[in-house]
């Protein structure tokens, strides 16, 4: 056999073998949609904790008045929510054209090792919350959230990898700076998932 045929063969097995350990169809646009989301939820957040009547990170005023603080809550349940519907459709279509099983061993495990420090971390946040610790809800969901990625990309492209340890710095840069957290907030969960996911849709699903 010619030496090229030989690679080509090589990179079909490598092919197959990636497409039966990882889970390739995560799809580029549901992470652009999720950034777009994520900066309209941030400047909804910034008219509600910085409006000339509301001093979000006054704990006392939280216990007289709770309502900007359930405001946000229902911002970022929502805007959790419409991510994850986005990106349930469009990877499933993705994969769907792709020929791969949605619901299979890797999914599922992506979804396990993504799902238990974002659960644990949701969980940490909300009692963060109730407890008046507002400052540091946003460096922790940064942290937690590039827990997840890093947890999870094993099991999918090596970019989610990547993402992920951004998220983690920008979290920790985040929380020696105390006061611009919705600002970190906003580039993490808002701009580096526009990057990533313009990264992924010209490279693998054009």
């Amino acid at each position: 056999m010619k030496e090229k045929e030989i690679q080509d063969e090589l990179a079909s097995i490598r092919s197959l073998m990636e497409r039966s350990s990882k889970f390739i169809s995560l799809s580029g646009l549901s992470g652009i949609l999720a950034g777009v989301y994520a900066l309209i939820a941030a400047g909804l957040a910034y008219s509600i904790v910085y409006s000339g009547s509301s001093r979000i990170y006054t704990t006392l005023n939280l216990h007289t008045d709770p309502v900007p603080l359930y405001n946000l809550i229902a911002i970022g349940a929502f805007t959790l929510l419409l991510s994850v519907v986005t990106g349930v459709i469009l990877t499933t279509k993705k994969a769907k054209r792709k020929g791969q099983s949605v619901w299979g061993k890797t999914s599922q495990a992506l979804l396990f090792h993504m799902a238990t420090p974002l659960v644990t971390g949701g969980v940490v946040i909300l009692i963060f919350l109730f407890r008046g610790y507002y400052g540091i809800v946003g460096p922790s969901s940064l942290i937690f959230y590039g827990l997840s990625l890093v947890s999870a990309s094993n099991f999918t492209f090596t970019l989610v990898k990547y993402l992920g340890i951004c998220e983690i710095i920008l979290g920790l840069i985040a929380a020696c700076l105390p006061g611009y957290g919705l600002l970190f907030w906003a580039i993490g969960f808002g701009v580096l998932h526009i990057v990533y996911g313009s990264m992924m849709y010209f490279k693998y699903d054009r």
